[in-house]
């Protein structure tokens, strides 16, 4: 489902419903996997208990937590009820509402960089934890199908930032000058 997302559209619509409002979102250009029981790398790895039990609820549903006591992160539901499993959305390629992104971004940051990295596009979108368990399909947050089918290369590697992590190459990214990082290399064994 990870690569399946890269080149798909997040939106977050703010004001009057589904009638009017403001737009603010872009194009999906690098995520990564987590699975459920048996990825050390997942909040899903143990039970669905606590913060992660709604990993193991219907897909389409969004996932936000707060970590490091200062960024939220939003993962999209994604497998069959019970699975325990989702994906991060690690960064947007700004296409509507640039200018009110950018709102809360430090003044020397690049437009392309306002959203690169979980902790800036929920910042930009203005995700949180209210937020966490909503509609990704018809709330006010949403993913959209891309409006071609080229999204050119897809690139993998290493997830980011995990302490216990077996190398899984879940990592998937397209070329794009906001992909949070530079990509770690796989260790070949």
């Amino acid at each position: 489902m990870a690569r399946d997302l890269l080149g798909c559209y997040l939106v977050r619509r703010r004001g009057r419903g589904d009638v009017g409002g403001r737009i603010s979102g872009g194009r999906i250009v690098e995520v990564e996997a987590y699975g459920g029981p048996g990825d050390p790398g997942s909040h899903a790895d143990r039970a669905p208990n606590g913060r992660a039990s709604i990993m193991f609820g219907e897909p389409g549903i969004a996932y936000v937590y707060f970590t490091y006591g200062m960024h939220h992160c939003m993962n999209a539901v994604c497998d069959r009820v019970g699975q325990g499993s989702a994906v991060l959305i690690r960064a947007l390629e700004p296409v509507w509402g640039a200018r009110a992104m950018r709102l809360g971004a430090p003044t020397n940051l690049a437009d392309h960089l306002v959203a690169s990295g979980p902790g800036r596009l929920c910042r930009a979108l203005r995700i949180d934890k209210r937020l966490n368990g909503s509609d990704l399909v018809n709330g006010t947050v949403r993913i959209l199908p891309p409006d071609t089918t080229e999204r050119g290369e897809i690139h993998d590697g290493i997830r980011i930032g995990l302490t216990s992590d077996d190398e899984r190459p879940w990592r998937f990214w397209l070329d794009s000058p906001s992909v949070s990082r530079s990509p770690r290399p796989r260790s070949r064994r």
